[in-house]
């Protein structure tokens, strides 16, 4: 057994994970589990680097992380950073700022990897589901980018594109609620990104789609119709295009009050997850997808799996 610490950093949050991991069986316990919006890609798109409070916020998750790691006692720590930080021209300063509060260079790792970690964590709790067929299509809603990867056992195809909620709302910044005209917009971005991530990855072909992050567990938590947060609710939840689709609509109609009203809404999706939504919403139909399985398992895991392994 190995205790390792995960981090991953992306463009809207950073979260920690503490495990137990069995390399023997793939068995990986929870001792700690947390998330915190930072919003580290806080106008990357538009500036090209990362923002000094983007950067400030960042740094005092670190701190708090920092504690738990130590009270926990994990082996190894590896920090994992993804979108923001790779398009951030600035970066060494990230990276600076992260090795003198953990002790451990952030690792800006490429979307292939990014995406290969991500199907590692959401699917090898699903194995031996006789109800979930294979191939699985993993698609991974991030803050920057959205990351598409088809496989069985092991990811065989893999592609990372520029289409994130933040960035997109961002981008088109979407009112309260949301135009026909912004809409388009959006749909057009994604629409565009889709084409370029079909051409690594078969989108059609998969038997099982496989949703990952908050953008997909939020979604899943409303349309459960969840008073509050519940990961174990969520976790494995089957939710239906109609579904979705309903879901989206609301929440593209909604003021920003009455989305903050939501009771699984987390404070800091609430001006973002009109774009999420919309994104889940179009790869389901252009996927030809009637649901999605929503995982809580993701790249969190994927990296606490890796590390123990002794990955390099």
């Amino acid at each position: 057994m190995t205790r390792v610490a995960a981090v991953d950093c992306g463009t809207n949050s950073i979260r920690l994970l503490v495990a137990d991991v069995d390399t023997a069986t793939g068995r990986l316990t929870d001792l700690d589990r947390r998330m915190t919006i930072v919003r580290l890609g806080q106008g990357v798109d538009r500036t090209g680097r990362l923002a000094p409070e983007a950067l400030e916020r960042t740094f005092t998750a670190c701190r708090e992380y920092a504690g738990v790691i130590k009270e926990l006692g994990a082996e190894t720590v590896r920090f994992v950073a993804t979108s923001a930080s790779r398009d951030a021209e600035n970066r060494a300063e990230f990276v600076a700022g992260v090795l003198d509060i953990l002790g451990t260079e952030p690792e800006v790792i490429t979307g292939d990897q990014e995406a290969e970690f991500s199907f590692t964590g959401a699917t090898r709790s699903l194995t031996g589901r006789t109800d979930l067929p294979r191939p699985y299509l993993v698609v991974d809603i991030g803050g920057g980018s959205t990351e598409f990867v088809v496989g069985e056992d092991h990811a065989r195809a893999a592609r990372s594109v520029d289409i994130g909620c933040v960035r997109l709302t961002e981008r088109h910044a979407p009112s309260s609620p949301a135009t026909e005209a912004q809409i388009t917009a959006i749909r057009a971005d994604i629409e565009a990104a889709l084409d370029l991530a079909a051409e690594s990855v078969p989108l059609t072909g998969a038997r099982t789609l496989v949703g990952l992050a908050g953008s997909v567990t939020t979604v899943a938590g409303i349309a459960l119709g969840l008073d509050a947060y519940d990961s174990e609710a969520i976790h494995h939840a089957r939710i239906s295009y109609e579904q979705v689709a309903e879901v989206t609509a609301m929440l593209l109609g909604a003021t920003h009050d009455e989305r903050a009203a939501i009771g699984v809404m987390h404070p800091g999706r609430v001006d973002v997850i009109q774009a999420g939504a919309l994104v889940l919403r179009t790869i389901m139909e252009r996927a030809g997808a009637r649901e999605v399985v929503v995982s809580e398992h993701d790249i969190l895991d994927g990296i606490a799996y890796k590390a123990a392994e002794g990955w390099i």
